[in-house]
């Protein structure tokens, strides 16, 4: 494809304003007639020696540099002794398990722990937890619920 001069210095213009390969592409077939396929308007910016600017790339998050806890949360043991109450502590791991939306770690007042996790649909989970509504289920349905 042969431009004029006038044509070369409009497109140089187009990418210095920061056009990106598509709209000089578009403003070729608006301004001056000329239908080009991307990859002809590719070509043609190539021959000109001129070089589309870069889009700014996306800022990156860092994660966390390791697992904080989110909570220390005093509560009362089951027999509703408040006096006897004790602490539970909970952290979220930096990457989530396998199939968990977000997961971690919990140490009970007992101090005995266990790893959680919640699932797409904002399901609590855990090893135990799965066990405890399995066996609980069979118990009760033992007794005609």
């Amino acid at each position: 494809m042969k431009l004029d001069e006038a044509q070369r210095q409009k497109v140089a213009a187009w990418i210095a304003e920061g056009a990106k390969l598509s709209e000089i592409q578009n403003r070729l077939t608006a301004e001056f007639g000329i239908k080009l396929t991307y990859m002809e308007a590719r070509f043609l910016v190539d021959d000109l020696k001129l070089t589309p600017h870069d889009p700014e790339p996306p800022k990156v998050v860092e994660p966390p540099a390791a697992a904080k806890p989110l909570a220390t949360t005093p509560v009362a043991p089951a027999d509703g002794n408040p006096a006897a109450g004790g602490k539970v502590s909970v952290t979220v791991d930096q990457i989530a398990r396998p199939g968990a939306l977000v997961s971690g770690k919990v140490t009970f007042s007992d101090s005995q722990t266990a790893e959680w996790y919640l699932d797409q649909t904002g399901r609590l989970g855990a090893a135990d937890v799965q066990d405890f509504q399995l066996a609980l289920q069979q118990e009760v349905a033992k007794l005609g619920y």
